[in-house]
């Protein structure tokens, strides 16, 4: 049995299995692709912390600046550690061998994101996250941490109220296996694919780990929360990082002029530019005067994006843009020790609400909770297993859910999921995205709920074992399906705007109700909705 198994392989799991191997447990790290693709490779602007080559910032204007951006909604003794412990996790990456980008005089580079009251998100050119990773990766690697790849998570072995492993579709053989450990962390990313192709987000962020978590009973906290980045590439959603915005380029409207404030927190600059675009004109980023020599410099993966996905060379030419869903606010609900209601279960990455980033995530925090809460997750999870006494007698959960795929694939195809995947996305973006409505959402809930029951008419078409993607993309639409169903019950209940989640009836903060976390938990089948301080 393995002390802490952990399930994700990207920046998260990584810190998290970096830190409890350092605490002395077994780990094992299990991903359902390989640790160098996951989501975290796409972050590019920058990780915050509070720098002594920047003197006019402070640790308290970091604090202040994300209680602000989370609009009432974060909780300041958690946002309190993740500033603090910033520069001792900036210099823990540097230490392992980060490559971040250098000032002349050989200090770490930093530059200004929305929302930043200073220059404050140290980089790796645009590359950050990616670097991050790797940098993580070649860590875990040289500690001879364990890793399982292409394991798609089933559902989590409880026992008494306490997780003793989890069960896993070996995507190669086509077989139920089953892992048992003393403590398990989830670390399996956000779930904004929910937006399908309008999302920033990598194919893999379909909310599987908060799905799993909650039919294991666990809770859900604040999935209405839901960031989009405002420069997204127009045609493909590819992120255009807000780097180029902090290095100073500008939004144009259809007439070619300014009109926002290019550093605005990101939920109102992605309202301002949907209402240019409702105009019915384009919205473009202009970084041409930046001049070639910077771009190449500081902005390389930048062009390369626009001239391969929109055609355009950003050193001469203005990019089209638009916003797109990138970032999840909301996650499984988790203590100040990062563990979820049920024992043993922890939590990290953009899978946990920390109650850090509230209605709207400030930018270059996403980073930086992965490391500070990662860095927490595999301490106390270490810690945990070490006075655990769970040993994995049930083996029903690995019956249950052999059972269950025999089941899927004798589901008929008469509808095909991948046109109702791609039909939801296009309607959460209009119904449940930058905007919402009580008809909108209600409309969607019914919509989401009668595709849940139509599942079995829209099973996999190949029945074969061995790397069976289409069985594994079903999958994943189930547990899309299932979160979409709590983050429209969620947004239905929070009847007020704040941050991420504007409802134009209802276009008002609302202190006196509201300012509270949403928690969603499942009862026979039903989701249930509380708001908790």
């Amino acid at each position: 049995m393995t002390d802490v198994l952990i399930i994700g392989s990207g920046g998260a799991g990584l810190v998290a299995a970096i830190s409890a191997k350092e605490s002395g447990a077994s780990v094992k790290v299990v991903g359902k692709s390989f640790p160098t693709r996951s989501q975290t490779s796409m972050a590019q602007g920058g990780i915050n912390a509070v720098m002594a080559n920047v003197k006019e910032d402070s640790v308290r204007a970091h604090i202040a600046d994300t209680m602000k951006s989370a609009q009432g909604l974060a909780d300041e003794s958690s946002v309190k550690r993740l500033c603090e412990e910033a520069i001792a996790s900036i210099e823990w990456l540097d230490r392992i061998g980060l490559p971040f980008s250098r000032t002349k005089e050989g200090k770490i580079a930093q530059r200004q994101l929305g929302g930043a009251s200073s220059i404050r998100a140290c980089y790796a050119q645009d590359y950050t996250g990616l670097k991050i990773l790797h940098t993580l990766y070649d860590q875990a690697c040289k500690m001879g941490i364990e890793f399982i790849n292409e394991y798609f998570l089933l559902n989590l072995i409880i026992e008494d109220e306490s997780v003793s492993g989890a069960t896993f579709l070996d995507i190669k053989t086509g077989e139920i296996k089953q892992l048992e450990a003393k403590s398990v962390i989830i670390a399996t990313g956000g779930y904004s694919r929910i937006y399908n192709s309008f999302s920033t987000n990598s194919t893999s962020a379909t909310g599987d780990g908060l799905a799993v978590a909650l039919r294991a009973g666990a809770k859900l906290s604040d999935l209405e929360f839901v960031q989009f980045h405002p420069t997204g590439l127009k045609n493909s959603s590819i992120l255009i990082s807000e780097s180029a915005r902090g290095a100073g380029g500008h939004l144009l409207n259809a007439q070619k002029q300014r009109f926002t404030d290019e550093l605005a927190p990101r939920d109102i600059l992605a309202r301002a530019i949907e209402e240019e675009i409702q105009k019915g004109g384009e919205v473009y980023l202009d970084i041409r005067h930046l001049g070639e020599a910077f771009i190449d410099k500081e902005l390389p993966q930048e062009r390369k994006l626009a001239i391969a996905y929109e055609g355009v060379d950003p050193v001469v030419d203005i990019i089209p843009i638009k916003p797109v869903a990138h970032y999840t606010m909301g996650g499984i609900d988790v203590n100040e020790d990062t563990m979820s209601c049920i024992n043993g279960l922890f939590v990290a990455g953009e899978s946990a609400n920390n109650k850090i980033h509230g209605a709207n995530r400030l930018g270059g925090n996403s980073l930086l909770e992965l490391v500070v809460f990662g860095r927490h997750a595999g301490e106390r999870a270490a810690t945990y297993s070490k006075s655990s006494s769970t040993i994995c007698r049930n083996t029903q959960q690995f019956q249950d859910d052999t059972q269950a795929l025999k089941k899927i694939k004798n589901y008929t195809s008469e509808q095909n999921f991948y046109a109702k995947k791609e039909y939801l996305g296009s309607a959460f973006y209009t119904k449940a995205g930058i905007k919402r409505n009580e008809e909108d959402l209600s409309s969607l809930l019914a919509e989401v709920q009668e595709i849940k029951k139509n599942l079995s008419l829209m099973g996999p078409s190949d029945k074969t074992k061995i790397y069976n993607t289409n069985l594994t993309e079903f999958l994943e639409f189930s547990n899309v399906l299932e979160i979409s169903e709590v983050l429209l019950v969620g947004a239905l209940a929070r009847k007020e705007s704040r941050g991420a989640h504007f409802r134009e009836d209802m276009p008002n903060k609302d202190d006196e109700n509201f300012k509270a976390h949403t928690l969603i938990s499942k009862n026979k089948g039903s989701l249930c909705v509380e708001f908790t301080n």
